[in-house]
């Protein structure tokens, strides 16, 4: 089979910053943190009491309320994430083969918090008062298949739970299926609704999540010296990946190309990272590999920058080791520090932002860098965007459980 290049034709985002990829590039270009204290429920009696939330979100902008009804949040930003992604790509539904076009979805949780909320439900009034619907709705299945049958898609559908790596893993594995023939078109994103007490309190409860209340826009800060735990946030990305000639054929406009993947495991720990990085490093060097890019051309990295004291010490030598002599020249941002860890969606938001640079040589910068760590001791792009013209990147993301995730965007060459 001749080499099949995938590109990238649509963005489409629901987040804490903005929604569609207008409003997301807006956020970014805003340069502020949009955690605060949580408003979704009464945080007090946790640690933590600051996260990210996605405001004026209304899903019946995308669908009738009934059908609207049917589905969590989760799935709710799912389908709004897709359904923008298609209207951004330009891409004509009715004339397209079904068959031809995928969903890949990741998220971390699914519609756990819609559980927590049924499960309120069925401890005040029984179960006659549990929505019909619970079944339908807290498996992470139920993203993709809704945006399916809403879209009318037949094509090969792949949802997986792979921790805070699950957007990017789903977003590389489409890009093998269209690689090797399986689609010309697949839908591919993250989507996370964890912002409930009992979801939220877990992650309290290991002191996982920042516990710098008494300044919420500060409290995620990846990669200085006084982080202490990542910030929850909420929301969903997607993009429409395609076949080149596809895309080309009808005209399509495209913002990027997917050139290398790569995944590992550290097997290692549930929630430290492997401290020598050495796992995280290789998905970054199997992603050059499929790439065919030698380090030093990467001219920009999209850090997984989670604000957990570990975690960024540990990606800070994941780079070291994988770019090498390159890794002291090339910017570093952690958008985090604005959208804040919406886990399994976190991935594609920040593809998103990647494609950004490309449109408009801007690279956004890492918030609450202020006193610098020895252990964190890279370029980190800090508080300001800047100016840059990039033609390479790789992102990374790192779940719990050791899960590692790299994939590396170039800007679009004939």
């Amino acid at each position: 089979m001749e080499d099949r290049r995938v590109v990238i034709t649509g963005v489409g985002a629901v987040t804490p910053i903005g929604q569609t990829r207008t409003g997301l590039w807006e956020g970014v270009h805003r340069e502020a943190s949009a955690v605060r204290s949580i408003t979704r429920f009464d945080p007090s009696e946790l640690r933590s009491h600051v996260g990210a939330e996605v405001d004026d979100f209304d899903i019946a902008a995308y669908v009738p309320a009934r059908r609207a009804s049917r589905m969590d949040r989760f799935s709710q930003f799912s389908l709004a994430a897709a359904m923008q992604a298609v209207e951004d790509a330009g891409l004509c539904l009715e004339s397209e083969e079904r068959e031809r076009v995928g969903i890949y979805m990741g998220s971390a949780l699914g519609g756990v918090g819609y559980a927590e909320e049924q499960h309120r439900l069925y401890l005040e009034k029984g179960l006659r008062n549990v929505s019909m619907t619970l079944a339908l709705s807290v498996f992470g299945g139920a993203s993709s298949s809704n945006i399916a049958m809403e879209l009318g898609l037949n094509g090969p559908q792949l949802a997986n739970t792979n921790s805070c790596a699950s957007g990017a893993l789903a977003v590389g594995e489409a890009t093998r299926a269209i690689r090797l023939g399986g689609a010309d078109v697949i839908l591919a994103g993250g989507a996370e609704a964890p912002l409930a007490p009992l979801t939220y309190g877990a992650f309290a409860l290991i002191r996982a999540m920042s516990t710098r209340n008494h300044d919420p826009r500060g409290a995620c800060r990846p990669f200085d010296a006084e982080r202490d735990g990542f910030v929850m946030g909420e929301g969903a990305a997607a993009l429409v990946l395609e076949e080149l000639g596809h895309a080309l054929r009808r005209g399509a406009p495209i913002l990027g190309e997917i050139l290398g993947y790569g995944s590992s495991g550290d097997a290692y720990h549930m929630t430290a990272p492997l401290p020598s990085g050495k796992q995280a490093a290789r998905s970054m060097t199997m992603a050059l590999a499929d790439a065919q890019c030698a380090a030093d051309d990467i001219e920009y990295v999209s850090a997984h920058g989670s604000s957990t004291p570990l975690g960024d010490a540990a990606e800070t030598v994941a780079i070291r080791t994988a770019l090498g002599e390159r890794a002291e020249k090339v910017p570093i941002s952690a958008t985090k520090s604005m959208h804040a860890h919406a886990l399994g969606a976190s991935g594609v938001m920040e593809l998103g932002i990647c494609l950004l640079s490309f449109a408009e040589d801007y690279l956004p910068p890492t918030l609450n860098v202020c006193t610098p760590d020895p252990a964190c001791d890279l370029d980190y792009v800090p508080n300001v965007g800047r100016r840059a013209h990039v033609s390479r990147i790789i992102s990374n993301s790192f779940g719990f459980g050791g899960i590692n995730a790299a994939i590396v965007l170039g800007r679009y060459e004939e």
